[in-house]
């Protein structure tokens, strides 16, 4: 499914960063290492790469990985990009100083806590975990993101997924977006930040 919706020319969710990454780009420092989970076609991976950031990618999609990397080639910045299933990957193998999720929403309940766990084990001990999502109430604008409300967070969701750790920010709210043809329009987000101890 992925491949056939990256396939259309152009880039579907745009070229530029989610909005959330441009508000706490703060958080990308020189030197600091970063794992992007399913970054589709590297809009938000090459945004942090060229801030200094030593990044990791992944994504399934082979097709979004070749227009990642077209991207990376173009802004002239190196990412390390992979292609494997989220489901398949080895979460264990390294530890990043920041590990983002922006727009990950494709699993469900049950799925989505094996996701957070591996997650978390990627980030280093006193690194940071950022997530970027729509509340149930996206449903309603249909402006981009999953048609299945078990799939989309609540504050209450996140923070119990996420009680271990040390939440900095985690905040629901309405914007008016425009990251391409797939995420455009007044859209219910939320977001959260959070320090592992």
């Amino acid at each position: 499914m992925w491949n056939e919706r990256f396939s259309a020319p152009g880039y579907l969710f745009g070229t530029e960063p989610a909005q959330f990454l441009l508000e706490h780009q703060s958080y990308f420092k020189p030197g600091k290492t970063a794992l992007v989970v399913a970054d589709g076609e590297g809009r938000n991976s090459v945004f942090m790469a060229g801030l200094g950031v030593d990044v990791t990618a992944m994504d399934s999609s082979d097709v979004a990985v070749e227009k990642a990397r077209a991207l990376a080639l173009a802004k002239k910045v190196e990412v390390d990009f992979n292609l494997s299933d989220i489901a398949k990957w080895d979460w264990g193998a390294k530890t990043y100083d920041l590990v983002v999720g922006v727009f990950i929403q494709f699993t469900g309940p049950e799925a989505r806590v094996a996701q957070f766990e591996g997650m978390k084990r990627a980030v280093k001990p006193g690194g940071i975990l950022m997530l970027h999502g729509y509340t149930p109430k996206q449903l309603e604008f249909g402006t981009g993101g999953p048609p299945f409300v078990e799939n989309l967070y609540t504050e209450d969701i996140l923070r119990a997924a996420f009680d271990d750790f040390e939440i900095a920010r985690l905040r629901s709210y309405e914007r008016e977006i425009d990251e391409g043809e797939g995420h455009s329009g007044m859209s219910a987000l939320i977001d959260l930040i959070a320090l592992k101890p």
